[in-house]
């Protein structure tokens, strides 16, 4: 059964509504779905505030590439629109494949530009690895370690605290 876990972020729009549309469509293949957190913004700090939210999902035969295309298709459904003057700017969805494993339950890993897995900077998001840590406590990012040890680590430590629960799981 290939597994991933996918991050949810909203913050233009109906930002709780982004977020559970995006869960919805994926339907049965959710396993374990986060609470949603506000998050300050990442990388530009001149946007308003994210929610954000983890989901595990899981389907037979379910290729890297295939849970891409799904997240690719919730943003397009969300109106996502690209600014490339702004990387890590505003956006009504984005939905991010941290990690991916194979039906044997192998960790995918992958140098292509357009699907590096694991993500290259989810063991320095907080708002990745809080919700993440909810559903799976003992859970593990392909080469860095234990989630909980991420959490306490001086890159994310610090930001932890500014990672506020305001919805139930989606």
């Amino acid at each position: 059964m290939s597994s991933a876990v996918l991050s949810l972020g909203s913050n233009l729009g109906d930002r709780l509504g982004h977020l559970k549309k995006a869960a919805q469509a994926l339907g049965s293949v959710v396993t374990a779905s986060s609470s949603v957190y506000q998050t300050p913004p990442w990388g530009d700090s001149d946007q308003p505030a994210y929610f954000n939210a983890v989901l595990v999902v899981s389907q037979p035969g379910a290729d890297a590439r295939e849970w891409l295309r799904r997240a690719q298709s919730l943003e397009q459904a969300a109106g996502r629109v690209r600014d490339p003057a702004r990387r890590y700017g505003p956006r009504s969805l984005d939905v991010d494949v941290i990690t991916v494993w194979d039906d044997t339950g192998e960790p995918i890993r992958s140098e292509h530009p357009d699907l590096i897995l694991p993500h290259p900077r989810a063991h320095q998001r907080a708002f990745v690895l809080v919700p993440w840590a909810e559903v799976e406590p003992d859970g593990v990012l392909p080469g860095h370690g234990p989630i909980v040890d991420l959490l306490q680590s001086p890159e994310v430590a610090p930001d932890v605290p500014e990672i506020v629960r305001v919805a139930p799981p989606l």
